[in-house]
């Protein structure tokens, strides 16, 4: 089993002079002498540092209170979670799983073993209550491949207790500052012990140092964050730059977001499925500027995904707007175990699609789709217009697919009450999200318009999708009470929540027209 934390810390350079004098610190009453551990930690990536990359680090660790294996996701500048599981010979699948995304086929392999004398003090309150950890790190790094660099350093690290305020930290910062300590030039231990055991080129040179010192010749810009010394892409300048500027955001989302859907992260599994709907709409609303001959059957397992993604997301959604409108009626109207038997239908429903959408995740199919959509950002298929005014290029795009929705609407505006409208107006649902996330791809090039456009879809979106969750909702319902009328249960409740979901479509079909005639008349695109 894994267990996962928030470690919220600070890293700072470190001399011979040990750590400073932290009891004048406001809050803290005493610092307590915890003693020296010795840590020995292997670090597993890649071959091509991948989770390196992401910064992201994965390890083996004995010693200490904690040892064991230890997966960490940056969230924000000096945070991360940090997930557990206990010490074995060989990676646990609770982990494995959580990089796959990143490590797909390739091997993991020992990359980096640290060393380290950790001299701990804990920070405490007058009541005894833990602020903080701090400890004064010898370290010693040796990389496990390559030509075998060594480096050594000492560091100070300040960790906040486990639901302590961070701005405790600050406090601690302000007090070490004076002291003359400075914070730490690297994010954490194993980005410094990459940097500095990188193989050696000529001049002294290490084969990353080597690399930016040409870039930046170049005049080309070198992330060392995020993309791990790749090179940031330069600013989209013709509309081929600004579509594959998005569909690499969603390429990124997929692969970031994997982790959480895995973990049942709440609404990980919807921001997903949204990521494959927005990269398979950049392919269908931009077929000018990237060939679809190439991106058609990606658009097609990105489709394929979304619907795997939908078994949860969709149940999610039923679940929490059943929850909602049963606990809305009065006791004296709800009659029977209502309650009981949604909660049996939603724990049901939610571990089969739950074990269903993990064994998605592991398959090749899913594997393949992400190697796929790298391929193609890395070598795209760009047609003639991509290298094309975005202004020209992308705004016709946009005007194509309002149009098409234009259409849509008023079929379904027109069309008789019942199944028929309902088809209709789920049809120009599934249209007015590709409208707004080809108006989205198209707020860095168009700007104002696009965003005002992108706004009035977000709006009728929701309107249309309250109406189609509506009709989904009544079918659900229609289930629940042939089952509890087969059981011998009274289903009034049942049909009362019907004719509220009936009441609620007959309200969003009566405030399209309204709705539609002020997105068209801000229409600016």
């Amino acid at each position: 089993m894994a267990d996962t934390k928030r470690e919220i810390e600070r890293k700072y350079e470190s001399d011979d002079s040990g750590l400073p004098d932290l009891t004048g610190v406001t809050g803290v009453d005493a610092v307590v002498d915890k003693g020296v551990a010795h840590l020995d930690a292997t670090y597993y990536d890649t071959a091509d540092e991948r989770l390196a990359a992401a910064s992201i680090t994965l390890r083996r660790r004995t010693g200490g209170a904690d040892a064991g294996w230890h997966l960490k996701f940056p969230v924000a500048p000096g945070v991360r979670d940090e997930i557990q599981a206990p010490l074995s010979d060989s990676l646990p699948r609770s982990l494995a799983g959580l990089i796959r995304s990143r490590v797909r086929d390739a091997e993991l392999r020992p990359v980096v073993r640290l060393l380290s004398d950790r001299d701990v003090r804990d920070l405490v309150d007058a009541g005894g209550r833990l602020l903080a950890e701090v400890s004064v790190d010898a370290v010693r790094a040796e990389r496990l491949t390559g030509d075998g660099g060594v480096a050594q350093w000492t560091e100070l690290e300040v960790e906040l207790a486990d639901g302590g305020d961070p701005a405790f930290l600050d406090r601690v910062d302000k007090r070490l500052r004076k002291a003359g300590v400075r914070p730490s030039g690297s994010a954490s231990k194993l980005a410094r012990a990459l940097a500095e055991t990188a193989p050696r080129k000529k001049g002294g040179k290490t084969g990353k140092a080597e690399k930016a010192e040409k870039a930046e010749k170049a005049g080309q810009a070198v992330n060392a964050g995020k993309s791990g010394g790749q090179r940031r892409p330069r600013p989209p300048q013709t509309a081929g730059d600004h579509v594959l500027a998005y569909v690499r955001e969603q390429r990124d989302a997929l692969v970031e977001l994997d982790p959480a859907v895995r973990q049942d992260v709440y609404d990980s599994v919807h921001r997903m499925r949204v990521a494959t709907r927005r990269m398979r709409s950049a392919f269908l609303s931009y077929g000018k500027v990237l060939d679809r001959t190439v991106s058609d059957p990606i658009a097609e397992e990105l489709k394929w995904l979304a619907g795997e993604l939908g078994v949860d997301r969709d149940q999610e959604v039923l679940a929490e707007r059943l929850t909602a409108a049963l606990t809305e009626l009065p006791r004296t109207l709800v009659y029977g175990p209502v309650r009981t038997r949604l909660r049996t239908w939603m724990n049901a429903r939610h571990g089969g699609s739950r074990r269903r959408l993990i064994g998605v995740l592991d398959s090749t199919r899913y594997l393949t789709l992400l190697d796929r959509v790298d391929a193609l950002v890395a070598e795209p298929p760009l047609l003639r217009a991509a290298a094309g005014s975005p202004e020209k290029v992308i705004g016709k795009a946009v005007r194509k697919d309002f149009g098409k929705l234009a259409d849509l609407v008023e079929q379904a505006i027109a069309a008789e009450p019942g199944t028929e409208r309902d088809l209709a107006l789920h049809e120009a649902r599934k249209k007015a999200k590709r409208t707004r996330y080809a108006a989205e791809a198209a707020i860095a090039s168009l700007g104002d318009p696009a965003t005002a456009l992108a706004k009035s879809m977000k709006s009728l979106q929701n309107l249309l999708g309250d109406h189609q969750d509506s009709v989904m909702t009544r079918l659900t319902l229609r289930e629940l009470s042939a089952v509890a009328h087969a059981a011998g249960e009274n289903v009034f409740t049942y049909g009362l929540l019907y004719g509220r979901e009936e009441a609620r479509a007959a309200a969003d079909e009566a405030e399209l027209p309204g709705a539609w005639r002020e997105v068209t008349g801000g229409m600016r695109v």
